[in-house]
């Protein structure tokens, strides 16, 4: 979900195992977004990000596919916190 060009999204399917994770920032690196991707225990994949509303529309529209060995299932957007707290220098992978 959208709020003050932040958004939360988790990804379902085959998101872990297939540089998934990487490709997310690499991704959010070129777009000039700025955030964080976890792998979550439950197998799905959280990205916070933080960037002007094109590049993050642009994002959420890469995310929808992956990287080629990914399968993205369902994006289930999560409710953004305006406190919510991820680095707003660069985008980072967390455990």
């Amino acid at each position: 979900m959208s709020d003050n060009g932040r958004m939360s999204v988790r990804l379902h399917g085959r998101v872990q195992g297939v540089g998934f994770r990487w490709w997310c920032a690499r991704t959010a690196k070129g777009l000039g977004v700025v955030g964080d991707v976890r792998n979550c225990p439950d197998g799905t994949v959280e990205v916070r990000a933080k960037g002007e509303s094109d590049a993050l529309s642009r994002f959420r529209e890469r995310l929808s596919d992956g990287p080629p060995m990914a399968r993205v299932d369902q994006m289930e957007e999560l409710e953004v916190n305006g406190e919510t707290d991820f680095s707003t220098e660069r985008f980072e992978i967390l455990q």
